[in-house]
């Protein structure tokens, strides 16, 4: 059942304590740009006017929905599930100038945070919306990742940005409405933990893998979040929320390139002291 969230829900990070991620053993620091390369050119795009959406979970109620070898990450000994619609521009292959067609489109995707054994941190798409052909085909069946056909739409007046999902065919739907406030004067410990990510796991044919990623620092703006209906988190196998999210966050975006794949080795099996979402009203997880 589509879930309907109303104004009022968090803006930037103020429902959340900020203290220090309390790190899965062994995770590389949190840092704003990429701590290493990210090899050779495999793929350009540009992410441009995302809006961050998160609720707080237990690690050991998505521990199952995550590849071979990754573990969730944590911060404050919760993890967290992310809806994020945005922009995607001017895709690029290999290195070659993006499509301004075909490789520009909305997209709204549902992600989780991993960790695999060499300690690099990264997310984990449960789903990807996106409203191009061509793009999902390419990246179901050349990336592997779990994309979907949707009719989708991005309008913005003045401050206030509405993004609309809805899959062909029956299926689930999103419509998000925010209002983008002003930049972050510092980027809170619970905000980079969300955004700093440099790159994803996902399962391969020999194994699962981390797909780097590296890109400027991301300008971060607080949001208020003035609407929400959605199926998408249901329909990814997670139920997070029946009130607003944890975290808003908006960026006007980042230019990224993505490097070539790489085996990831096993993460150590996580404790079992993650605390529950801190108390909050609801029940969170799949």
């Amino acid at each position: 059942m589509d879930r309907l969230h109303h104004a009022g829900a968090a803006s930037g990070n103020d429902r959340v304590p900020t203290r220090e991620a309390e790190a899965v053993p062994g995770a590389e620091p949190l840092t704003p740009t990429a701590p290493r390369p990210a090899g050779r050119t495999v793929s350009t795009q540009d992410w441009r006017d995302v809006t961050f959406l998160h609720w707080a979970v237990d690690p050991a109620r998505v521990a199952p929905l995550l590849p071979a070898g990754t573990v969730p990450d944590v911060h404050d000994g919760c993890t967290y599930v992310g809806l994020i619609p945005f922009r995607m521009h001017r895709v690029g292959l290999l290195g070659a100038p993006g499509l301004p067609y075909l490789g520009s489109f909305a997209e709204t995707n549902v992600r989780l945070y991993s960790v695999d054994g060499d300690g690099r941190r990264g997310v984990v798409f449960r789903s990807l919306d996106a409203e191009r052909l061509l793009p999902v085909l390419a990246g179901r069946w050349a990336a592997g990742l779990p994309y979907a056909w949707s009719r989708m739409r991005i309008a913005r007046a003045g401050a206030v940005l509405t993004y609309t999902s809805r899959r062909r065919g029956p299926g689930p739907r999103s419509r998000v409405v925010v209002r983008v406030g002003g930049a972050l004067p510092e980027v809170d410990p619970l905000a980079r933990f969300l955004t700093a990510r440099w790159g994803l796991h996902r399962p391969g044919r020999d194994g699962p893998v981390f797909w780097p990623n590296e890109h400027g620092e991301w300008p971060l703006h607080r949001a208020e979040l003035l609407d929400l209906e959605e199926s998408l988190l249901t329909a990814a196998g997670l139920d997070p929320a029946t009130g607003p999210p944890d975290s808003v966050l908006f960026s006007p975006g980042v230019a990224a390139r993505f490097g070539p794949p790489v085996p990831v080795r096993p993460a150590p099996a996580p404790s079992r002291r993650g605390r529950s979402p801190r108390g909050r009203r609801r029940r969170s997880g799949p």
